[in-house]
């Protein structure tokens, strides 16, 4: 199994993740995240396209709502590729589009299987771990139903056993949920990632370490 998940991007480690991925290539960009942003999905969108294709990959959108109760299609179409990029945004809109398309099966049976790289950052990794309570104080669950057509789903995929906090200190967080998270987490004595913007957390086998800003 190979992970790569950043709070955001490839925070300080992009040698990291060529080095995981190899040379170049053709690679899957899921921002289903941003679903419940109508108006600012397409630059989202674009605001990865256009760095993925200026470091020499060939990125192409999957959009998971094409494939709402299709799940075989969806398979078929992610096998094709040896990279997939899951970004940030609303971990429960993603988690909710995950469920309609199949993606929650697909993508850890491929991740199991060792058929691709799994890499996503802040909503795109926290959708991995097992539960994903705590995120609501950063992204709002009542966005789900609007974009989605469904309640939202607590759990999560399970790929990592713990959760994954992200934009720790960050600017993008200028209330300090995330820290706040954290701390809660800590306190409780749960297991869990706390990261910054720099950094990342990599699964490459069954070795996992956490790369540090």
């Amino acid at each position: 199994m190979r992970l790569f998940l950043a709070s955001y991007r490839f925070g300080a480690h992009y040698d990291v993740f060529a080095a995981m991925t190899g040379a170049p290539g053709p690679i899957a960009v899921i921002a289903n995240a941003c679903d419940s942003w109508p108006r600012a999905r397409d630059a989202a969108l674009t605001s990865e396209l256009v760095p993925l294709r200026e470091l020499g990959f060939r990125p192409e959108e999957v959009d998971l709502r094409e494939y709402d109760g299709r799940p075989a299609e969806l398979g078929d179409r992610l096998a094709r590729f040896p990279v997939v990029w899951v970004r940030g945004g609303n971990t429960f809109v993603l988690r909710a589009q995950f469920a309609r398309s199949g993606a929650d099966r697909i993508l850890p049976e491929l991740l199991e299987a060792d058929a691709l790289v799994y890499a996503g950052y802040s909503a795109g990794a926290c959708v991995l771990s097992p539960d994903l309570h705590g995120l609501e104080t950063s992204d709002d669950p009542g966005e789900v139903q609007p974009a989605c057509g469904i309640d939202p789903v607590w759990a999560g995929l399970g790929v990592i056993d713990r959760p994954i906090v992200p934009h720790l200190d960050s600017p993008t967080d200028p209330e300090g949920t995330g820290n706040a998270l954290a701390n809660r987490l800590a306190a409780a004595g749960t297991p869990h990632w706390a990261l910054t913007d720099a950094d990342v957390v990599v699964r490459d086998g069954k070795e996992t370490r956490l790369y540090t800003g």
